[in-house]
């Protein structure tokens, strides 16, 4: 069984951690006494990028950049193609001890692993705010993630599980029984490098299979320091280490997953452009997640609701969120006072370090991230539209630039259209429900999208079949913020594959329909006589 799943931010030879000629290790961040926390994590001046039991790496060797301010952090020595051949033959050995455990005991060792992170929380936390650069309040929150997933995890391991079905042979019992895929691959992007590992392998290993991970190179210090965590408990536990191992490296990694067939599952993350290519290489169906959402503002919404919630959606993580809200259709009613409010509150935020506690906003991750920032506002310009606030990039040490509002594009221009992973929000103007539902459902992705309006007809619309067609439908609630209970993914160019929540353990384990026969006798089905 080869499955392929969903993607949301890069994958791309662009986004790799910069390789200007080696950093002096005096200069590196790890060296300083500010960060001296980040030995607590196990790091050091160069770490080894590749674990399967036992930690090394042959391949290049990549230093890691800070956002706020493009220091260097410290280095990684990525794996090459001879690593992740050697990790993927002891990650097949060590799922045949791992399938072996009863699924409550598998539960008990992510519960152990849920609360090894808790305890490295903060420090987990701000080193995810050090070199993605998001705040730190969304760094600790993203570790919380993978540890609420865990705890998720635990419960669900005492409850996967096929039906007994009718039999319509006498003497015969029908029922599911669901088994482990094997190994599943995990490709993570820069934006979110825990959490999104955290929904697979918590998910995955309470199923029964052994979790291979490339996470992105530019946040490699923080898959390497999530590694150590979980194969500190494995390690405790006698278990093999490679049940979770890691190769960091870039597209040569990347495309190897994508080609062998020993990878049962592979949960990729990455742009829809690039996830079209693995596809093509997986020979399966074609799942990406790209991230485009969407809000609908009514005459008869809350505004108080309105405002903050489009302050979170667009500005939160510097735009750079798979729900990030990249359209904003407001009723021509409220049009102006909206676009008003909204500037007045993007104004407001505070722009600062991401691991200052009073920051609500941080840098973009990459310099390429604010090239982008500003050959998007500059192409929304050229296509008639005006730019409110923002615009620019911001004069101080990183890649910071301004959360932008533009207004006065048609919904179907195409810069509206294309997906910026940078904070820049699209607000256009709508007259009537069925225009603006079909704005919404015109782009080619499906990722989230919210609603604001008190009309109770109204809300069941968008639930309904001429509704959103997307994956999560919010009403009244901001398109970011989505609770791991739920399962987590999109539609149309963004996908169907689901993870997290409700019944998304089902992809990553394969079902078998049983019949049994505890009868001296051999009915047929469907009442055939062969005889």
């Amino acid at each position: 069984m080869l499955g392929f799943r969903r993607a949301f931010a890069v994958l791309l030879p662009l986004r790799r951690a910069a390789s200007p000629p080696a950093a002096a290790m005096s200069t590196l961040l790890i060296s300083q006494e500010r960060y001296a926390w980040l030995r607590e994590l196990g790091l050091q001046e160069e770490n080894p990028g590749v674990y399967n039991g036992r930690w090394g790496g042959r391949g290049q060797v990549v230093t890691t950049y800070c956002p706020a301010n493009n220091e260097p952090i410290a280095s990684v020595r990525q794996g090459n193609l001879e690593d992740y051949e050697e990790t993927v033959k002891k990650a097949k050995e060590a799922w045949k001890v791992w399938a072996d455990i009863p699924a409550p005991k598998r539960g008990e060792i992510v519960r152990q692993i849920g609360d090894a992170l808790r305890q490295k929380i903060k420090v987990l936390g701000s080193l995810v705010s050090l070199e993605m650069g998001k705040i730190f309040v969304e760094g600790v929150g993203e570790v919380q993630e993978y540890v609420d997933v865990c705890d998720y995890a635990v419960g669900l391991s005492r409850m996967i599980g096929g039906p007994i079905l009718p039999s319509e042979r006498p003497g015969h019992a029908l029922i599911e029984q669901w088994n482990p895929v094997g190994l599943v691959g995990v490709i993570t992007a820069f934006n979110f490098p825990v959490a999104v590992y955290g929904w697979n392998s918590a998910i995955a290993m309470i199923c029964g299979n052994a979790c291979l991970w490339k996470g992105a190179p530019t946040t490699s210090l923080v898959s390497v320091a999530v590694t150590k965590i979980i194969a500190k408990v494995l390690e405790d536990n006698k278990l093999p280490g490679a049940i979770c191992s890691l190769v960091c490296g870039g597209a040569d990694i990347g495309t190897a997953m994508a080609k062998d067939e020993r990878m049962d599952l592979l949960s990729f993350t990455g742009s829809t452009k690039v996830g079209k290519q693995v596809a093509l290489m997986v020979q399966e169906r074609f799942v990406t997640f790209s991230c485009f959402n969407f809000f609908e503002v009514f005459e008869d919404a809350d505004l108080n609701l309105v405002i903050p919630s489009a302050l979170f959606a667009a500005v939160g993580t510097a735009g750079q969120r798979c729900t990030t809200a990249r359209r904003l259709f407001l009723h021509e009613s409220i049009h102006d006072e909206v676009v008003a409010k909204l500037a007045k509150a993007y104004v407001q935020v505070r722009i600062g370090d991401p691991w200052d506690p009073d920051t609500l906003y941080g840098p973009l991750h990459t310099k390429e991230a604010v090239k982008m920032f500003l050959d998007a506002v500059e192409q929304a310009k050229q296509q008639g539209g005006s730019v409110v606030c923002g615009g620019k990039v911001i004069n101080r040490p990183g890649n910071y630039v301004e959360p932008t509002i533009v207004t006065g594009l048609p919904h179907n221009a195409p810069i509206v259209h294309t997906e910026t992973f940078a904070p820049i929000l699209y607000v256009l103007k709508f007259k009537e429900e069925e225009e603006v539902f079909a704005w919404n459902n015109e782009v080619k992705q499906g990722l989230s999208s919210s609603i604001f309006t008190k009309d109770l007809g109204r809300i069941f619309r968008w639930l309904g079949p001429k509704g959103s067609d997307c994956g999560i439908v919010n009403v009244n609630i901001p398109t970011s913020g989505a609770e791991i209970g739920g399962a987590f993914g999109g539609e149309k160019h963004t996908g169907g594959g689901r993870e997290s929540g409700s019944d998304s353990w089902k992809l990553y384990m394969r079902r078998s329909t049983c019949t049994i026969n505890y009868s001296k006798d051999l009915p047929l089905a469907q009442g055939i006589k062969f005889q």
